[in-house]
């Protein structure tokens, strides 16, 4: 393939933007090379500058289950322009959207909708601090709940990929409200429950992590989440920004039966415009502004355009359950084929190709891959017309749009790839 557009304007952009990206993963450092510049999207497929042509498994990192310029989506987008792009003022839309969004995921019983995953993760956790007149919150290594001072301690996504531990420009005393567990690990969560329960406000999680790699939770793991945070007082956040409506309509919580006190949305539920969203039990969330002394606020809250997509999306996922069963066939069809060596971790339409043969349950488990054997990988697949994540420690994702043919094109690449490196 020829790269030479998208290396001169990944060139030019770097003269104006640092590292030349405006989100850090996308830069290839886990990989190594310049990225191709993107121009459009159709399907389950994307184009870069130099007329180059994808099967696209990063799908804008998790939000387009229907693929690339879904009719429902773009129809509603049309029709929202013809009305304005944002109004600092309330919408029928927007309450519209929060009734779909409480209907869906039964848990939320009132929702405040912001414009990114970091805005609601940020928000919840002041909800929870507030509610509980608690400090501390408790997270897990390697998971990743977006550019939250508290938050990015021992945080997966960009971080783990490129090898940043705890980032620079955060206060000690921001990062010293925060405890990091191991993943899936019930004996750490119980041992921080005995020693600091009466101070800690929440803990926070991925029910399905996709930020080190696709890591599913372990059932004793979840049963002690809400055991534990329910005894001594804790709220729960489920942060299902990657696999709200993704894994099941109402969620990871409904797939794996969870009850959490908040949960934060994003990605599918803007269908790939700046919006997300926290909600949860209702008691808590009258603790927001203007009913409580909690204050968030945001002038692009609830963005018209935003909000009509995201009521596409969803409107549609609702009338059309079967595209679950459909990501799932397309998924297992995907991850069938197991190569000697390689783990592979898959729930529903998210999965990652792990290089190494012990199983990952865990950031310490992760992080013990071969980057330099994915990296192999991944070139060898992107020169034949197949994106995957360019890192190690991010989840991939199917699309409603990929078929059956794409899904074999990418398997027969994947084949080819360990085929000739055992010869």
């Amino acid at each position: 393939m020829n790269h030479s557009k998208s290396e001169a304007l990944f060139a030019r952009a770097q003269r104006s933007i640092p590292g030349g990206v405006n989100s850090p993963v996308r830069a290839f450092r886990g990989v190594g090379g310049a990225p191709p510049f993107i121009e459009r999207g159709e399907g389950s497929r994307i184009y870069d500058a130099d007329g180059n042509e994808y099967i696209d498994y990063v799908c804008s990192w998790g939000p387009l289950i229907l693929g690339h310029r879904p009719k429902p989506v773009m129809d509603a987008l049309h029709e929202a322009l013809e009305v304005g792009t944002s109004f600092g003022a309330p919408t029928a839309r927007e309450t519209e959207l929060a009734e779909l969004i409480r209907e869906c995921v039964p848990s939320i019983e009132m929702v405040r909708l912001v414009n990114s995953g970091t805005e609601a993760t940020m928000s919840a956790l002041r909800v929870a601090r507030g509610f509980t007149g608690r400090d501390l919150t408790i997270k897990f290594e390697g998971c990743y709940h977006g550019h939250v001072d508290s938050l990015l301690v021992k945080a997966g996504s960009g971080m783990a990929t490129l090898g940043i531990a705890d980032t620079a420009g955060v206060p000690e005393g921001f990062a010293a409200t925060t405890l990091a567990l191991p993943y899936n690990s019930v004996d750490a969560l119980a041992a921080a429950f005995r020693e600091r329960g009466d101070k800690i406000a929440a803990v926070i999680f991925e029910p399905v992590v996709g930020n080190m790699g696709c890591v599913p939770p372990q059932a004793a793991f979840l049963k002690a989440l809400r055991d534990l945070t329910s005894k001594h007082g804790a709220l729960l956040i489920c942060d299902e920004v990657m696999t709200g409506f993704r894994l099941a309509l109402g969620g990871a919580q409904e797939r794996l039966g969870i009850q959490p006190d908040l949960t934060t949305l994003g990605k599918i539920a803007g269908a790939g415009l700046p919006l997300a969203a926290y909600g949860g039990r209702a008691d808590i969330m009258r603790k927001v502004a203007p009913l409580g002394p909690v204050y968030q606020a945001g002038t692009l809250s609830g963005n018209p355009l935003a909000v009509a997509a995201g009521l596409a999306m969803l409107r549609h996922l609702k009338s059309h359950p079967e595209i679950y069963d459909l990501l799932e066939r397309r998924a297992a069809q995907l991850t069938a084929y197991r190569p000697e060596g390689i783990t592979i971790n898959r729930v529903g339409s998210m999965f990652t190709f792990f290089f190494t043969p012990d199983p990952v349950t865990d950031w310490e488990s992760a992080k013990r891959s071969n980057t330099a054997g994915f990296a192999k990988f991944f070139h060898w697949m992107l020169e034949r017309g197949i994106y995957l994540a360019p890192s190690q420690f991010e989840a991939g994702f199917v699309s409603a749009a990929h078929s059956e043919a794409d899904i074999a094109v990418t398997v027969e690449a994947a084949q080819e790839f360990f085929a000739q490196r055992l010869n």
